[in-house]
């Protein structure tokens, strides 16, 4: 098919940008507008002329405009095809005019409902007569355009001056795909709503799971060169985090930076004091607590400073001077934080290839949302980790019980297992990070990396023994044999946190009791693969 002449568009939009200039442009043209409502009302404010809905199809808008585009006169318009003698009859018979061009956006659902509209004024934002004519009119694409997005005015107003008034098509196709899938992103946000109105009932997770989002930005490649990527926003979600943050400065983000930094904002926002984490390839290489960000950020530097060169810093605090000062002396990808100071803006502004991520605020960590994981044939789907652990949920199983210096490592290295990649072991001392083992196969692999990380730390900063000698170690798992605890122990290790429930916990409990060891069970696991 050639380019489709436009001569009738029907235009109805609750997003009114670009909404004068184009109307005004199709009507130069000699385009009629067909219209309904506010949008209507818009048009002819500034002298444009509009034919409203209801005179079109000689049917009033009834129930509070429940229903005013549902009326075979617009379906019959936007469906028929113009090549079948048998539609061109029917439509003679029935005084039904070609409609051309659809140009709709859809009721403010999602706004609604972040917006924090109640159950009725969500439903009442509800579009149905919008996705109907949309998808009328995009099965039709071969005759009629559609538009669901401002942003593809200025397009489409430029093909129809190439193309003598009329749309491509090759565009017409592209908006068509873009059509549907605005629907399935739209019926998508409502089921994810409706969702969570019904929790509670029998079922947790809904028997079809879909997931819509808007492409924010394409990237250079994803993991790899030879793989394309792109970052889609979720419909209805505004968390913040990397995906939503403004970038003060540095070059445009990757695959890899976005993910690594979203690791990292998560693990900081686990804590409630002041916390610091440094990340590498989805992995803390450093994470403490402190009563300032410089003291937090100098500390979990010293857990494993080499790997620390081309990691993501996040913080849970606003980034201040002093610490950015300090931050700048070893090369960073990116710094994320809810707010960046004004003085730490200047200094960051030396280093221009830093990336710089300003959140204001930061993810709520106990809403319910689902994880999904892609696999041959279908996706897996799960509730975040949103588990805590707290010193009331703790059981002692060892003849010594735990100092209360040791009781709050345990909390803060426990933390941190659950942000590390399985087999994961945590060394923690005064509330930060001294020797980390992650992903390993095995988890006395872990232990004894972690112990080499803790030896290798104290050797940079020339300390006389291991930075583990007097720490805690959190297991993310059960120890399913005393080897990994017994790594620890001659770490310098004093006490222990790990889930339980091993066959051979007992075997556990007596390689503690016969260290002296303090040793204690959570109940809770904290796989991350």
């Amino acid at each position: 098919m050639s380019a489709i002449p436009i001569k009738r568009a029907l235009i109805s939009v609750s997003n009114k940008d670009g909404l004068v200039d184009f109307a005004r442009a199709l009507a130069a043209l000699g385009v009629e507008i067909l219209s309904t409502g506010g949008t209507s009302r818009t048009l002819k404010e500034v002298g444009i002329a509009v034919k409203d809905v209801s005179d079109h199809t000689g049917f009033p808008e009834i129930m509070d405009g429940r229903v005013k585009t549902l009326h075979p006169k617009i379906h019959g318009g936007f469906l028929a095809r113009r090549d079948n003698e048998e539609h061109l009859r029917a439509m003679a018979e029935n005084d039904i005019a070609p409609i051309d061009m659809l140009v709709v956006n859809l009721y403010p659902f999602v706004e609604t409902v972040r917006g924090g509209g109640d159950f009725d004024a969500c439903i009442e934002n509800i579009d149905i007569g919008g996705p109907a004519m949309i998808r009328a009119a995009a099965k039709n694409h071969e005759f009629v355009s559609v538009l669901t997005d401002p942003e593809d005015y200025a397009d489409v107003l430029a093909d129809m001056k190439t193309h003598g008034g009329g749309v491509s098509t090759e565009r017409r196709r592209v908006l068509a795909a873009k059509a549907y899938a605005r629907t399935a992103a739209y019926d998508t946000a409502i089921s994810e709503w409706f969702a969570v109105q019904n929790e509670g009932g029998a079922e947790k997770l809904p028997p079809r799971f879909s997931l819509a989002g808007t492409r924010k930005q394409s990237l250079r490649y994803g993991e790899n060169p030879h793989q394309d990527a792109a970052l889609y926003l979720l419909e209805g979600e505004d968390r913040p985090g990397p995906a939503r943050a403004a970038q003060i400065q540095g070059k445009e983000l990757s695959y890899n930076n976005i993910n690594d930094t979203d690791a990292a904002f998560a693990l900081v926002a686990d804590f409630e004091e002041p916390a610091l984490a440094i990340i590498k390839h989805a992995n803390p290489c450093g994470v403490a607590t402190g009563k300032s960000m410089l003291a937090a950020y100098e500390r979990a530097l010293a857990c494993d400073p080499v790997s620390a060169f081309g990691g993501i810093i996040a913080l849970n605090r606003v980034l201040d001077g002093p610490t950015a000062e300090a931050i700048i002396k070893v090369f960073s990808e990116v710094i994320i934080a809810p707010s960046i100071s004004a003085e730490a803006r200047v200094i960051l502004a030396t280093k221009p290839n830093i990336r710089v991520l300003e959140t204001g605020g930061l993810p709520d960590l106990s809403a319910r949302r689902p994880l999904l994981t892609r696999i041959a044939g279908g996706f897996l789907v799960q509730d975040a980790d949103i588990g805590r652990i707290m010193p009331s949920d703790l059981k002692v199983v060892t003849k010594r019980a735990p100092s209360a210096e040791e009781l709050a490592d345990m909390i803060f290295a426990f933390r941190v297992a659950k942000h590390t990649k399985s087999n994961a072991i945590i060394y923690a001392k005064n509330g930060a990070t001294v020797g980390i083992g992650a992903g390993q196969m095995s988890r006395v692999d872990s232990a004894r990396i972690a112990a080499w990380k803790a030896q290798e730390a104290a050797n940079k900063a020339g300390m006389p023994e291991s930075m583990a000698k007097g720490s805690v170690v959190a297991s993310d798992a059960f120890f399913p044999f005393a080897d990994g605890l017994i790594s620890a122990a001659d770490a310098g290790v004093t006490a222990l946190i790990q889930p339980g429930g091993s066959i051979r916990d007992e075997e556990v409990i007596a390689a503690a009791d016969e260290r002296n060891l303090a040793m204690v069970f959570t109940g809770m696991r904290h796989f991350r693969h």
